[in-house]
């Protein structure tokens, strides 16, 4: 029987599903970039035979030339994965002059339900055309609104894929049909902008990838400020060309995400620019253009939702004060909820502020699953679902909701080193150092994916590559709170108490300067097993609304104290005990 795109593989401890390219170990899923899954697909496809290098290379790369090394490395990255030890072949034989052969035993257990006329469309980064590199931030914003914009016109038909991935094709020296390719894209929407004075002409065109014909194509000059009419015009003539109806409500779901002010709308795309730099500097750049917008337009939904994302999060990316930004999230995440109830991105901000400030984490699950109701392609839904899940012990249910992250966006690091983080808190370690790793391969530079990889050593027992891992975090973060306790918790645990307190010294000393998170110390005196003087910063840190204390609760690092009064006490007086 030959193979079909529908079937699923198991061999050993995995499970393949071919339709939806997912790699399962256990039940919990691998991480694996587009051409390392192919390679394995056809390596299990054709298990038992041997499999000619060409011809492999000719399956995954298909009307491309590509160089042996890059072959060799995906079987490199494939061992890694699978857990074969250097010269071990238990999955993938070599056959010397010849090619490779998929040695365990496969089976064919089921094949999937492929949905009745379900097409994937991705749009590629506008092309500044302009000769002013300072309208960058108009075409990433045009960019990232046309993406959500085509996701409202039929969720259960047509996946937009998500706004990181298309980024990382910005300026690629690829052809149409090897983006297609590489997506899995039914249609590609190509575009590029021309921004001369005060006023914008836009090219877009619709582009059947099989066989490369242009369906559609328009030409669209406007002011910056009423782009929302080309939003509303690119979704009904795309819905129309592939066949999908855009109704009435998701028309009228477009309309409102837009502001009619042209400054407020160029402010909120600049929010936009820095807010998706995800530094401690740009996210507060993305806080003043974001309120400056607010300001021109009070009901300005978006906006309000942007700067209500800004202030949440700076509490865990930039140690902000908890006590401070507090207050401003929620009257901000209150306006963006105000001014449409319906928006999925202010639902979003909703559930974000309820998980980690007011820690009312029922309340925030029921947002998230109200903004996925609303827009099912919005990834940070499905992001902070997953974390939130997790943090109430629903594993399963949270490896789920972050999968579903990464299947709209699978270039965004954060996706990954969030699930990382959840596989971490379900006690998987080494599932949440495979999702570590492949955050980093994604942005080197990506400061949470070298934490997340640093605590999952450390429970593996590499304290060494544990530590490594975080001196890169600490790096890479400008010197985040999290990242010096780890390393002084690490130290302790490992004997090695005065360079613990040396980093006690060290946050001590940056206190004086700034707000530390009590909860970074205390973690320090837990590795010490100066339990008092840890209880005594865990209470500082109630005082103060610390979020970092909505690890508690899953956290293995705190076991030695669960059964502890005063322990049980804290998660009942930060309400995470269920009641």
């Amino acid at each position: 029987m030959s193979p079909s795109p529908l079937d699923i593989y198991e061999f050993g401890d995995f499970r393949l599903e071919a339709d939806k390219r997912l790699l399962f170990r256990g039940g919990d899923p691998v991480a694996l970039t587009p051409k390392v899954f192919e390679t394995l697909l056809h390596l299990v496809q054709h298990h038992g035979n041997v499999i000619a290098k060409d011809d492999l290379m000719r399956a995954v790369w298909p009307d491309t030339v590509v160089e042996e090394n890059n072959l060799d490395q995906n079987i490199s990255t494939l061992r890694r994965v699978l857990g074969e030890r250097r010269g071990e072949n238990r999955y993938i034989g070599t056959i010397p002059g010849r090619g490779y052969h998929f040695i365990p035993a496969v089976e064919i257990t089921g094949r999937a339900q492929l949905a009745p006329d379900r097409v994937t469309l991705a749009v590629l980064p506008f092309d500044n055309l302009s000769t002013d590199p300072d309208r960058e931030y108009l075409a990433d914003g045009l960019t990232e609104e046309v993406i959500a914009t085509l996701g409202q016109i039929d969720p259960s038909h047509l996946s937009v894929i998500g706004r990181t991935t298309m980024m990382s094709y910005k300026r690629a020296k690829k052809t149409l049909a090897e983006i297609g390719r590489e997506l899995d894209a039914t249609y590609l929407v190509e575009s590029s902008m021309r921004s001369e004075g005060g006023r914008v002409r836009i090219t877009s065109r619709l582009i059947r990838v099989p066989d490369q014909v242009q369906l559609w194509s328009t030409s669209y000059d406007s002011e910056p400020g009423s782009m929302l009419e080309f939003q509303r015009e690119i979704s009904a003539a795309i819905g129309k060309r592939v066949r999908l109806q855009l109704s009435p409500e998701r028309l009228s779901a477009i309309a409102r995400r837009q502001t009619r002010s042209a400054e407020a709308y160029d402010l909120y795309l600049r929010g936009r620019y820095f807010w998706n730099q995800l530094s401690p500097s740009t996210t507060r750049r993305a806080s003043e253009f974001f309120a400056r917008a607010t300001k021109l337009d009070p009901q300005y939904a978006l906006a309000w939702s942007g700067l209500a994302d800004a202030y949440t999060a700076s509490p865990i990316n930039g140690d902000a004060p908890p006590l401070k930004v507090g207050p401003l999230a929620r009257d901000a995440v209150a306006h963006a909820v105000t001014a449409d109830p319906r928006l999925a991105e202010g639902q979003t901000s909703l559930g974000f502020v309820k998980f980690w400030l007011d820690w009312e984490w029922p309340v925030a699950e029921a947002a998230f699953r109200r903004a996925i109701d609303l827009d099912p392609h919005y990834p940070l839904a499905h992001r902070l679902l997953g974390i939130v899940l997790a943090h109430m012990c629903r594993y399963e249910e949270a490896g789920h909701a972050i999968c579903r992250a990464r299947e709209l966006d699978p270039l965004l690091a954060g996706h990954h080193a969030l699930s990382s983080q959840i596989a971490f808190m379900g006690r998987n370690y080494t599932a949440a150092l495979q999702f570590a790793k492949q955050a980093i391969t994604i942005d080197s530079e990506f400061w949470i994916g070298h934490i997340q990889m640093g605590q999952a050593y450390e429970q593996l027992g590499e304290h060494q590559l544990a530590l490594v891992a975080l001196n890169d975090a600490a790096r890479l973060s400008g010197g985040n709170s999290k990242t010096l306790a780890l390393r002084g918790y690490v130290f302790a645990k490992n004997a090695r108490a005065e360079e613990a307190h040396a980093v006690l010294q060290i946050l001590e000393s940056v206190a004086r300067e700034r707000y530390v998170p009590p909860y970074a110390t205390a973690l320090v005196h837990l590795g010490l097993g100066h339990y008092d003087e840890a209880f005594d910063w865990l209470d500082r840190a109630f005082e103060m609304r610390d979020v970092h204390l909505a690890f508690l609760p899953n956290d293995v690092k705190w076991d030695p104290l669960r059964a502890n009064p005063r322990f049980i006490s804290l998660l009942d007086r930060c309400g995470f005990v269920p009641r």
